[in-house]
């Protein structure tokens, strides 16, 4: 009998004016100088005045750092953890994306471990708990408010470095609050939510996945196949957008802890190899990878496509699997998602080393279906 785990250290504040919640937050922490890790297209918005000020009525003394690139370097965060350092902050704050939080992460680790940020990728290669960090996603992507990893580029090997502990990297606190994501481009939350998708698809098909991952993760898949399209269509949608930054938090939670897939796997070279955003990256990949692993769990695509509003209860298991393909594909299209590597730069001269790269990798204790280079090989191709 196997022995599974659940662990979710973050808590989390949610709903419309959330935001306000960071008073009283930060009096709990007991904080004076704090190191905020912002988007740089929040600067002048009414979002960020508003946090200032609630800031300000607190006494609290803020250094605040915008030089936050897609796909954050590990040179970015050593800029940031420069400017954390020389204002003596006790606790971080990140307002964005996936790409602002994970370098707040970083930037943690390192005012409590030292170091370099290259030291600290793979498992559990930290053994100190990084400075406190509350976390604002503008974005319902990555679910990296919530998640056990920050992933940081390597730009000298031309990588993404993955730096995982599903106990100490969460934010301590997270507030998940519709009014920050009114300024997000279409294509960027239609990017990103599919990222949020993918989380949990794939983190529900893994090898690893438990009773209590399982149960999250279709409340995730229903809350972000059935808001997706209308969050993209107007972000003014505050209900759609809650939903959104729900479900993409609740696979946060979970994907650190049963691990992700063949697209995660694929999508980190070709994001790395071909400077496409992770959210893209995944997004072309999905449907492709999707049709491939369906052999390896039919009845868990069966319970997807449910999650789908796909009405398949009286289906056979494989019609009812395939349907759940089906409405990946339409959803992709439907948010005007490229199909083809080739529509997003991709070569296939890659296509043999980035394979090699992709088994290396071991995503093979997380996919469902054992998966070798010859496969990955055909993989690229067929997404070609």
């Amino acid at each position: 009998m196997t022995i599974s785990s659940f662990l979710c250290p973050t808590t989390i504040f949610m709903g419309e004016g959330s935001y306000q919640k960071i008073s009283e937050i930060v009096r709990k922490l007991q904080c004076r100088r704090v190191f905020i890790a912002l988007d740089g297209a929040l600067v002048s918005s009414d979002f960020f005045a508003q946090i200032k000020r609630l800031l300000a009525d607190e006494n609290i003394e803020v250094a605040t750092y915008t030089e936050i690139e897609p796909d954050p370097s590990a040179h970015t965060v050593e800029k940031a953890f420069e400017v954390c350092q020389a204002h003596q902050a006790t606790v971080l704050l990140a307002i964005g994306g996936g790409s602002t939080i994970d370098v707040a992460k970083a930037v943690g680790i390192l005012a409590t471990n030292g170091g370099r940020i290259h030291d600290y990728e793979g498992i559990e290669k930290f053994s100190t708990p990084p400075l406190p960090l509350i976390a604002i996603p503008t974005t319902a992507g990555t679910g990296s408010e919530v998640s056990g990893s920050c992933v940081i580029s390597d730009t000298e090997k031309n990588l993404k470095m993955s730096i995982r502990h599903a106990a100490l990297n969460p934010a301590a606190f997270a507030i998940l609050d519709p009014l920050a994501l009114r300024t997000v481009p279409g294509h960027v939350a239609a990017h990103s939510g599919i990222d949020a998708f993918v989380h949990a698809f794939e983190s529900y098909i893994s090898r690893q996945s438990n009773l209590m991952t399982d149960a999250i993760n279709l409340q995730a898949i229903e809350l972000l196949a059935g808001n997706i399209r209308q969050f993209v269509a107007n972000r003014e949608n505050l209900d759609a957008g809650l939903n959104m930054l729900v479900g993409s938090a609740l696979a946060g939670i979970t994907f650190g802890q049963t691990g992700l897939g063949n697209v995660h796997c694929m999508a980190r070279f070709v994001g790395a190899r071909f400077h496409l955003s992770h959210g893209l990256s995944n997004a072309v990949c999905l449907p492709h990878v999707a049709q491939f692993n369906l052999a390896a769990c039919p009845e868990k695509y069966a319970r997807v496509a449910l999650a789908m509003g796909r009405p398949v209860q009286q289906w056979p298991v494989l019609d009812a699997a395939q349907a759940a393909v089906e409405a990946i594909r339409k959803m992709c299209e439907d948010l005007g998602i490229p199909s083809r590597l080739r529509d997003v730069g991709a070569t296939p001269e890659t296509f043999e080393e980035m394979s090699e790269q992709c088994l290396a990798a071991n995503y093979n204790r997380w996919n469902p279906r054992q998966t070798t280079v010859v496969d990955f090989r055909a993989l690229f191709e067929r997404a070609y």
